[in-house]
């Protein structure tokens, strides 16, 4: 349906994508998960045709769209990472300004954006103006405005970043329901449990590149061969952070709170002793050790070196 070819985009000599190739199969919802600053929202702008590309390119149904974006924006939907409506307007203005620049008319128009504020459940507050929503709501009348002329791709730039538990539970399902209807989705993240809930496939992005691609189970199997080490401890020291980062065996080490995420390059049963010797040495105690199912935290941790959010 969409495929992306040797796709580059540079900026004053600092390459943000670097010859990115991928494809978006009809019916799919396909993850791009990444940090900020992976190139995931370059890679956005480029499709959705806002940045032209230094090289490569971009096809609908087999067609370039880089000289004739036309075919593409007419069955495109976009949801951006930032907010991009009208304050002052409410919920239901906000909608049907954006149906007239989308070519609806009168009634169609009012009847596309009554269901649409049910999809996305807020005809209890379309008439508020904007500025009296919360985060999440903001995004989601976001979110029904890229859907309000029945796109056939919809692509989602980070759509749940900085909102409330409820707001995000509910864009959530809407990508489930809308992807059961037949739409093709785009999703954008670095929330690994969302990508990991929603998308079919994955990209794995990092530093302008892919680095990995496939499901989430062969996403998992690349890194059977290696092992990730949770370790609790009774207290954190920066001595023992650095002793674990230091040993040879260790490829990574993420932490959070009293609990360490250790990417072992081998699994070796002498690793136990070492770390144990070396919590001893370094003035702290191990309450637990367990060995992981590898999840894809654990993937870009052994890819990268580093936690999904550092």
């Amino acid at each position: 349906m969409l495929q992306v070819e040797n796709l580059t985009k540079t900026f004053k000599n600092v390459n943000a994508v670097t010859e990115i190739s991928f494809e978006l199969q009809e019916g799919e919802i396909l993850g791009f998960l990444g940090p900020n600053g992976a190139g995931k929202s370059t890679t956005i702008s480029m499709i959705s045709t806002l940045l032209k590309p230094t090289s490569g390119d971009i096809l609908l149904d087999g067609n370039s769209i880089l000289k004739n974006p036309q075919p593409l924006r007419k069955v495109l939907g976009v949801v951006p990472q930032e907010i991009a409506l009208y304050p002052d307007l409410s919920g239901y203005e906000n909608l049907i300004f954006f149906g007239k620049m989308y070519g609806l008319k009168k009634a169609e128009l009012k009847n596309r954006v009554k269901e649409i504020l049910e999809v996305i459940g807020l005809a209890d507050r379309a008439h508020e103006k904007l500025q009296t929503y919360s985060g999440g709501m903001k995004r989601r009348i976001n979110i029904g405005v890229a859907l309000l002329h029945k796109p056939r791709i919809l692509i989602m730039d980070e759509p749940t970043v900085g909102i409330d538990p409820q707001s995000r539970n509910h864009i959530l399902t809407t990508v489930k329901e809308l992807n059961s209807k037949g739409m093709t989705i785009l999703y954008t993240s670095h929330y690994m449990e969302e990508v990991e809930l929603l998308c079919d496939r994955i990209y794995i992005m990092d530093h302008g590149s892919i680095i990995a691609s496939g499901t989430k189970q062969q996403l998992k199997e690349l890194i059977t061969e290696a092992n990730t080490l949770n370790l609790t401890v009774e207290i954190t020291t920066e001595g023992f952070t650095e002793a674990l980062k230091s040993h040879p065996k260790i490829k990574a080490v993420i932490t959070e709170g009293k609990v360490y995420t250790i990417a072992l390059k081998n699994y070796e049963t002498s690793i136990l002793k070492d770390l144990i010797s070396l919590a001893e040495e370094n003035q702290t105690k191990i309450e637990s050790m367990q060995l992981k199912t590898p999840s894809l935290e654990d993937v870009f941790l052994q890819l990268t070196g580093r936690g999904l959010r550092n």
